[in-house]
């Protein structure tokens, strides 16, 4: 079911597209608070969940299972390295990845089969300033 384009999705995109790299809804709906919108937070959460089905933004779960979102920088199936630090997002490329996923479910009889690979790391600049310390 397509969603509405109303005032509030438009500027829950909006919210999303202008915060660097993955937030939660709770930190996005802080964002659109401090903004005095008046955008309630179940608003968010819905918005969010519309954008990430018709592709309009990345959702990826943290490694202590929050659900994150950003605006998405490319249309179709992709894969992320993620700072653990600072957050930073690089979309990448992952052909090697897409080859075993469709040779591992094809080996045990599976069809359709989908997968999402997001690497979570340091980036350089965080390294850089870890090992400074």
């Amino acid at each position: 079911m397509a969603q509405r384009n109303t005032w509030q999705r438009e500027r829950v995109r909006s919210a999303l597209g202008e915060v660097e790299g993955f937030v939660s809804a709770q930190t996005l709906h802080q964002v659109l608070r401090d903004a005095e919108t008046g955008i309630g937070l179940a608003t968010v959460y819905r918005t969010l969940a519309g954008l990430t089905a018709s592709g309009e933004a990345d959702s990826l779960q943290s490694p202590e299972g929050e659900a994150l979102y950003r605006a998405c920088e490319s249309s179709g199936h992709h894969h992320h390295l993620i700072c653990r630090s600072c957050g930073t997002a690089v979309e990448i490329e992952a052909t090697a990845v897409e080859k075993w996923a469709r040779d591992t479910a094809a080996k045990n009889g599976f069809i359709e089969a989908e997968h999402v690979i997001d690497i979570f790391g340091l980036c350089a600049a965080c390294a850089a300033a870890r090992d400074a310390r």
